[in-house]
């Protein structure tokens, strides 16, 4: 049961499913997640922190960047369905489409070096 419940509890913010769905598209480092979302750099970290726990997204270091991905969900089967499923959903969603169509824009050499 805690696997589902750390699942549900990270689908339970807006901003968490954001990331997710921006994810569907690009690794990002946190100051890019930070610049799309329009809030604190630590709140994106605990966010980050809660998805990671719950399986649905891991982090690579690559030189001074850490790129956050989306995972395969093979740490839990409840995982593994929200992802498979989650790329379908919200498709629509006027806040999420506003997001992913800005992604191309956001760039971590602009927006980390500030």
């Amino acid at each position: 049961m805690k696997n589902f419940l750390n699942v549900m509890k990270a689908l339970s913010d807006p901003n968490r499913i954001k990331i997710l769905k921006m994810l569907q598209h690009k690794m990002m480092c946190v100051c890019e997640l930070q610049a799309a979302l329009q809030i604190a750099q630590p709140s994106v970290s605990k966010h980050l922190k809660i998805l990671e726990y719950a399986g649905l997204v891991d982090s690579k270091k690559d030189g001074m960047w850490v790129n956050y991905h989306l995972t395969d969900g093979s740490s839990s089967p409840y995982a593994a369905s929200i992802l498979g499923n989650l790329r379908h959903w919200l498709e629509d969603d006027r806040e999420v489409t506003e997001l992913v169509e800005k992604l191309p824009e956001i760039r971590r050499e602009d927006v980390c070096s500030r």
